[in-house]
């Protein structure tokens, strides 16, 4: 029972999580009418990163807020990557693009998990399994199909708009390589990894947006602006930055990775319907292409699954005995087990 309880709880939160996060992206249409995407990335994370950082004191006391002896570095290059190399390419993108933006954005973030593989190869040296390689080509079929409507050429024909497509993928995998940054501070608990990174982050994120503000590069906000999509920023600072951050963080900690990876593909299906609703209709072809790209990242989960299992049930290699030893007990009529590895990707559970 405890055990379909924490199941049911990691579901609940990793749909909480994508859903908020599928919603942003029809929202931020509107949102960019008014305000440029690098104030306003400022402007909410600064509310955002003040919620982790009570969070984090909250859950960890002062402990959690000392970085005496941390890797600071690497953490502000990782926060960098996440908070202002995502955030501000991904609704940059998305404003170059224009009615379509939205679609085009949600569908590079169902592409972030195969990314990983990519990321983990070149940071880690692991390389991904032939067949992975395989979905991954698939995943990046649909996506071409999703932003080219179909007509592959328009891609060249449309420098400009190429150019946006461009940078939605790189901002997807800035997201890529700043949650693989995880694992470089394995002392830290995915609160204090997010409040610290996000922190960092929008020191660098400031300094940018100030920078692109001096120059001219986009006019400086009015008040009437700032008022206008308030609400707005309030849900992208508060539901969709916090809630849907620690949604997630906690709802893949119940499920696992190998589970929580699979709700990826409800953030483009959010974003689809609420556009389709709001009358930005996706055309067939990028309907198909987004099935193709969801449908690598289920098979490639039920691969690594199969995989996982295999590798689970297959006999521990017998252990070679130290001269003058005495066999352990059992084992001298082959009667002891040897237990099999947890499954990769098995997650913690809780």
């Amino acid at each position: 029972m405890n055990s379909q309880n924490t199941y049911m709880r990691g579901v609940l939160l990793c749909l909480l999580a994508t859903v908020s996060w599928g919603a942003m992206f029809p929202l931020m249409d509107s949102t960019l009418k008014h305000i440029d995407p690098f104030t306003f990335t400022c402007m909410r994370y600064a509310i955002a990163g003040a919620m982790f950082l009570v969070f984090l004191r909250v859950r960890e006391g002062r402990e959690g807020l000392r970085l005496k002896g941390e890797r600071i570095g690497l953490a502000w290059l990782f926060g960098t990557a996440g908070f202002a190399g995502f955030q501000f390419l991904v609704f940059f993108g998305q404003d170059l693009i224009g009615e379509r933006g939205a679609l085009n954005a949600s569908i590079m973030m169902a592409t972030m998990p195969m990314m990983g593989f990519l990321v983990n190869w070149v940071l880690k040296k692991v390389v991904p399994p032939k067949v992975s390689l395989a979905f991954i080509a698939m995943s990046f079929v649909g996506t071409i199909l999703v932003v080219s409507d179909g007509d592959i050429g328009s891609l060249i024909a449309s420098p400009k708009e190429a150019g946006a497509d461009a940078l939605l993928l790189f901002a997807a995998l800035c997201w890529v390589v700043y949650t693989s940054g995880a694992s470089f501070f394995p002392t830290w608990s995915p609160i204090k990894y997010t409040a610290i990174t996000t922190v960092l982050g929008l020191a660098s994120a400031t300094v940018i947006t100030a920078v692109i503000l001096a120059a001219g590069g986009v006019p400086v906000p009015t008040a009437g602006a700032v008022g206008s999509i308030l609400p707005q920023l309030a849900y992208m600072s508060v539901v969709a930055g916090f809630v849907g951050v620690l949604g997630w963080n906690f709802g893949n900690r119940y499920l696992g990775p190998l589970n929580g990876v699979l709700f990826m593909d409800v953030v483009p299906i959010t974003a689809f319907v609420i556009s389709a609703l709001t009358g930005v209709v996706p055309a067939g072809v990028q309907i198909v292409g987004a099935s193709l790209t969801a449908a690598a990242l289920v098979l490639n989960n039920l691969y690594l699954r199969r995989a996982a299992a295999r590798a689970a049930a297959a006999p521990a290699p017998a252990a070679t005995p130290v001269a003058g030893s005495a066999p352990a007990s059992g084992s001298a009529s082959g009667s002891g087990s040897a237990q099999a590895p947890a499954p990769v990707g098995s997650g913690t559970r809780s």
